[in-house]
């Protein structure tokens, strides 16, 4: 091996900060004047922003967030007995005006016992309006969500 074959990593010494003014970085070094930052021992925890709110906790406030969780339209035991047909399910009461769409969830929920036999097909309800459904013969079935037709280009 040769002197000039030699491979020498170059490895730049860490600069000694604040041995003044003639070291380069001496006085403040590099530091500015004053303040947090500028004392030994500063640290802040991640995200701090000198007081003001953070900009994590910020987010979910700015306008215009909102929530992906589909919340289920509440439909009453008394509503159905004003409906004419006997099998009950999204379409028929978005049909009655009761939904703004059959796209939706719905939960029954009781107020009133049922005055008919019902065949009920909805996304949820509650034990007592199973309960009076069932008194009567009629009979409830969970089903899914009525999904929408995605578009084509």
């Amino acid at each position: 091996m040769k002197f000039n074959e030699l491979k020498v990593n170059k490895v730049k010494n860490k600069r000694r900060l604040g041995r003044g003014i003639s070291a380069g970085q001496g006085k403040t070094a590099g530091r500015g004047t004053k303040g947090q930052k500028s004392r030994t021992g500063s640290n802040s925890k991640p995200g701090f922003s000198g007081g003001q709110n953070p900009l994590m906790q910020q987010l979910p406030k700015l306008p215009g967030f909102r929530s992906h969780i589909i919340k289920p339209i509440i439909v009453s035991t008394s509503q159905l007995s004003t409906l004419k047909n006997s099998v009950i399910d999204a379409n028929s009461l978005f049909e009655s005006g009761l939904l703004p769409n059959p796209h939706v969830k719905v939960k029954l929920l009781f107020d009133l016992p049922v005055k008919k036999k019902l065949i009920v097909k909805l996304t949820g309800a509650s034990q007592k309006a199973i309960d009076s459904i069932e008194e009567l013969g009629g009979s409830f079935e969970k089903v899914d969500r009525i999904a929408r037709l995605k578009k084509t280009k």
